[in-house]
């Protein structure tokens, strides 16, 4: 069965959808790490109770932190949307071939994103690794608004 009409782990789709979403999900919790290890290791912090506890500074625009923290929004920004669309997508009914390749296109643009990102790789890295996975969004949301015309 190629849509989301059956929401079990007998539909292959479904767990497909099920791995992407829960490499997605666990990437995005641990840029939120990243970002904590950043500014613990330069003692640089948001809020003067956390850095009266740990002898450190408030500062807001360390570059490392705020590196990790634009990775991370960019990746609030745009996985939240892929996991939400995503579901609605499959359940058109997608060409099962199809829809695999663009979830693991996505997850792999965000993965690709985030290290082009935090290792400061010259563009059109990032650019390209960001406007493949926007791609599959847009692509998946309009086959999901044609579906219900």
């Amino acid at each position: 069965m190629s849509g989301m009409n059956d929401l079990t782990m007998a539909n292959p789709l479904f767990v497909t959808f099920l791995f992407y979403a829960a490499i997605l999900v666990l990437k995005t919790v641990l840029m939120s790490l990243a970002t904590a290890r950043h500014r613990i290791g330069k003692k640089i912090f948001a809020n003067p109770e956390d850095a009266k506890g740990l002898q450190g500074k408030v500062k807001l625009d360390d570059p490392d932190v705020e590196r990790v923290r634009r990775a991370h929004l960019n990746d609030l920004e745009n996985i939240l949307p892929f996991l939400i669309i995503c579901p609605l997508y499959l359940a058109t009914g997608p060409n099962a071939w199809m829809a695999t390749m663009l979830m693991r296109g996505f997850a792999a643009t965000r993965i690709i994103h985030t290290f082009v990102y935090l290792n400061v790789v010259p563009q059109p890295s990032r650019g390209l690794a960001f406007m493949v996975g926007l791609g599959i969004t847009i692509y998946m949301t309009v086959q999901t608004l044609l579906a219900t015309l």
